[in-house]
This record gives C-alpha cells, structure tokens and sequence, in this order.
C-alpha cells in the first residue's frame, strides 16, 4: 500500500465530515514541532515584510506633512491612484507565482531524487520518511514517483545532473544543465516577464492618463493639488517596474518557502527612503518631487537586492520560449483579477457611502477602515505559510500534511484574530485621540470600535483561507466565490447604509467578510474540489 493510500483511507475513516478535521488537534496548535516551526518561520518574516511598508508610508506621509495641507493632500490623492493601479495586478502575479513555484521546485526536487526536507511533526532530527524505507521500498517509491529503476545508469545520470562538473548536454529533463543550487524554474522565468510588462504598462498608462485620472478622484484642473499631485504621481510611475518585477520575484521566494530575503531587501529599501526623504525634499528643495524620487530609488534597491539573491537560486532565463507558461498565468491571473475587483469594489463601495454621511461620520469611518485593514497584515503572513507549504504538499501528493498545515494555520489564524480582536478594541477605545482631537469624530469611531475589534476573528480566518486555497490551486473556486460574495454584500452596503448609517455601513462589511469566511470554509468542510481526498476520494 502506497503512502497515498494509506493517507486516503485514514482521511476516510476519520473524517466522514470533513469540517471536523478543522477541530483536529486543537490542543496542539502551539505546538512547536516541525510543522509548527516550518509555519513559523515562513509567516513571521511575511508578516513582518508587509508591516514594513505602512510604516515606512506613515513615515513619508509625516515629512511631505511639513510642506503643507495642500501637498499633503494632492499626495494622498496620488498615492490612492498608484495603490489601486498596483493592486489589480500585483495581487494575483504574486499569488500564482507562489502557487506555481513552489509546485515545480517540490516536482524537479522529486524528479532530481533529492531526500524530502523532515518537517514532520516529530520535529527537526527526526528521521524521514525515506530513510526508513528499505532500498527496494525506496526504489518502488521512486518509481510511483515517475523515476526509473536505480541502477548503474540511473545513477550516472543523477551524478550528471546534480554535479555542475559533469553535466553533458542534453542529458538532463528538459535540457537542463543542474548544479547544486540553480534550477530551472519555467513559473519564475514566467512570472518575471509577465512583471516587467504589466510594470511598463502601468507606467505608460499612469503617465499619459495622470491628469484624467486625477479629475476622476475629485482634483479639477484648477485646484491648487492639481500640479504637486500631478507631478508625484507622474514620477512615482517610474517605478512601477521596480514595484512589479520586486513582488513578482518575492512570490518566487514565498514559493521556494523563503520569506525572509524579501524581508531584508524590504526593510533595506524602506530605511533608504525615510533617509532620502528629507534631503530630496528640504535639502535639495525638490518637494513633492523629492519625495516620489526618494520612493522611486528605494524601490529599484529592492529590486536590485531582490534580483541579485534570486540569481543564485534560479536560472532567470527558461532553456527556450515553449517552457514558458503564459497560457497558465493568463488563465488564473484573469481569475484572480476577477476576485480583487470584486473585492476591492465592496470596500470603495463601503466608503463612498460613508462619505455621503458627510465629513465627519466619513473621517471616522476612515480610522476604523485602516485599523481594519491593517490589523490583517498579521493573518496575511500565516496565509503565506500556508500557502507555501499546502501547494509542496500536493505536489508531493502528500494530502495528509496538506490537510495538517490547512488545520494548524487556520486555528493559529482563530487564536490570531481573537488576540488581534482585544489589542484593536482596548487601542482604539484609549487610544483614538492619536488620530483626531475632534470630539464627534472620535465619539463616532468610539461607535465602530465594536465592529473593528469583534470581526477581527472573522478576517484572519478569512484571509488565511484564502492562502490555503491558493495552495491547492483552486484559483477557479475562489474568484467565482468571490463574486458571488461581493454582489450579496453590495446588495448588503446599498440597504443598510440607507436604513442604519454608519452602524448600517459596518453591519454590511461585517456580512462581507462573513461570506468570505464561510465560502473558504465550504470548500474544505464540504471536501469538494481538490480537498475531495477527505471524503476518500481521489484527487482529480
């Protein structure tokens, strides 16, 4: 009996509901064996490389402050246009890349006969599943595997394949030339061309439609935000290819599990630009100018750092254009981009009618927005995990961790938010002055606080759902969900922002992120698509 089976029969036996297997031990969600420490070590520096970001915007934001409201203001418009541009395109490059990279490096692991990294939940030092197999059982495997027989040449071949000393051409799968480090990786080669286009495509269109683009956001062509607005945003599209082509090679390190070289080069570009800040714009007296240069550089620093640690892991450029897979990433890039929209359209949607409110309930509802949205950075980087480490485990048809990675990530995400649901509701109750001194401003997000703090448990299981569906490449489910999710919760904001106000506003997000918890958790509870194996059926 195979691994595989043995794994199918014992999800068949257990878990005749799937849902259950989320309530699998419970007890041991801190448990730091080895997939707890494999989780960690992946989500920590995640987490830490997206917080890096707001806070070093928090920074830019105070120095441009000290120029005036009004360029202060003409930025933030220029910003919100840059940010929503980015994130139609950046949200599903990086996630399929992820996806997709850590498939094929686990394959050509595999096909390489490289040992199975032990992350077992008997901890580090543990001995793996391979070396407790016999040489005939290890051979066996290695043909269920799609490997041939060892033998005298079998190994010579291996020999020539992994020795960068001996490598005879065209001996290797697909005509690869292997040394111990680099590999080829067709997803990364993919992703890193699909980047530079859709950078170049952003800048082009950012450039020629800025002014457009800023009477759409409310800036008429005689305001005074018109110029600085005009002239950040037309250089902060300069770098829009560093900004692409930099995510697009972090989803290639989440993919190979690798979350802290992002972190480094993140934090290195971050702290340039707060350094630069103050001596383009007062040094230099370049003003709003000096500050999208600052953010320019700082981003091709990072891109820099982030291609230079990427050329010693991977060969950039595929043997030749068929082992590309642009059909691939089109495919389920168009899915995904599906899903941001629908996504994204529910929250502007949220705001626009808290704007209509009028100034005051709309301020208010922009803290609580933020403390929202941030406070979810954390559950985003056990959403990498997971991701990471489901999409290797399917590749290796190794359902049983798939499914014990799904089940710890999404109980740490539960402990997550209701941790994050106390720090929220206690910070914003004591500590709202920190963003108004307006007193009806902070009496209505005295009012939100409820909603923000009490939903927290609800978005971190929700987005960490999200990373264990993109690691079972269910990309089709997701985005389908996501819209039918997004038209029940328009429908929600519409009404309920007519009948109940502010309170209507946050009662209809709170339905919004509901749905999107309860669509991740059908999938799975239901084990239908690729999660099926929990019922004790084959994988499609």
């Amino acid at each position: 009996m195979t691994d595989q089976d043995g794994d199918l029969q014992q999800a068949n036996r257990k878990w005749k509901i799937p849902l259950f297997c989320l309530l699998s031990h419970a007890r041991s969600v801190f448990k730091m064996d080895g997939l707890g420490l494999e989780i960690l070590k992946i989500a920590v520096p995640a987490a830490m490389a997206l917080a890096a970001d707001p806070i070093a915007s928090l920074i830019d934001t105070a120095f441009i402050g000290h120029l005036g409201p009004v360029e202060i203001a003409a930025v933030g418009v220029s910003i919100a246009i840059f940010n929503q541009a980015s994130k139609v395109t950046i949200f599903p490059l990086v996630s399929i890349t992820t996806s997709f990279v850590a498939e094929e490096n686990t394959v050509q692991r595999i096909s390489d006969g490289e040992p199975k990294p032990d992350t077992s939940e008997n901890g580090p030092g543990k001995t793996s599943e391979t070396e407790e197999l016999g040489p005939e059982d290890v051979n066996l495997e290695n043909m269920e595997k799609g490997s041939s027989p060892s033998g005298a040449e079998n190994d010579s071949k291996t020999t020539a394949c992994k020795s960068p000393d001996v490598t005879p051409p065209g001996k290797c799968d697909m005509g690869r030339k292997f040394d111990k480090e680099r590999r080829h990786i067709p997803s990364a080669s993919t992703a890193l061309i699909v980047g530079a286009m859709l950078g170049l495509l952003q800048t082009i269109v950012l450039m020629f439609a800025a002014k457009p683009l800023l009477h759409i956001m409310g800036v008429k062509s005689d305001s005074p935000m018109m110029n600085p607005a005009w002239r950040y945003l037309t250089l902060r599209s300069l770098g829009s290819p560093a900004v692409l082509l930099s995510l697009a090679m972090q989803g290639v390190f989440r993919g190979f599990k690798d979350t802290k070289t992002p972190l480094y080069a993140t934090v290195a570009g971050d702290v340039t630009n707060i350094i630069l800040d103050p001596i383009f714009i007062f040094v230099f007296r370049l003003g709003v100018s000096g500050a999208a240069i600052a953010h320019v550089v700082s981003q091709y620093l990072i891109l820099v750092i982030l291609w230079w640690r990427l050329m010693k892991l991977v060969v950039l450029l595929p043997p030749n254009r068929k082992h590309l897979q642009f059909n691939r990433f089109l495919k389920n890039g168009f899915l995904l981009l599906a899903r941001v929209i629908s996504a994204t359209i529910c929250v502007t949607l949220a705001a626009s009618r808290a704007a209509r409110l009028g100034p005051t309930p709309m301020a208010a509802f922009q803290v609580c927005l933020q403390v929202w949205l941030t406070s979810s950075l954390l559950a985003d980087g056990l959403a990498v995990a997971g991701q990471a480490i489901i999409a290797c485990a399917f590749a290796e048809k190794d359902y049983q961790k798939a499914t014990n990675t799904a089940t710890r990530v999404l109980q740490m995400s539960f402990i997550l938010g209701l941790g994050l649901a106390v720090v929220v509701g206690i910070g914003l109750q004591f500590g709202d002055g920190i963003f108004s001194k307006d007193n009806d401003v902070l009496h209505i997000i005295g009012i939100g606080v409820p909603f923000v703090a009490a939903t927290q448990p609800i978005n971190s299981i929700a987005f960490v759902f999200d990373g264990v569906n993109f690691g079972a490449s269910d990309f089709a489910y997701s985005a389908y969900s996501m819209v039918m999710v997004a038209v029940v919760s328009i429908a929600a904001i519409f009404v309920l922002s007519k009948t109940g106000g502010f309170i209507g506003i946050w009662v209809a997000l709170t339905i919004f992120m509901g749905l999107r918890m309860f669509a991740g958790l059908w999938r799975m509870g239901t084990g239908t698509g690729p999660w099926r194996f929990l019922r004790g059926r084959p994988f499609p």
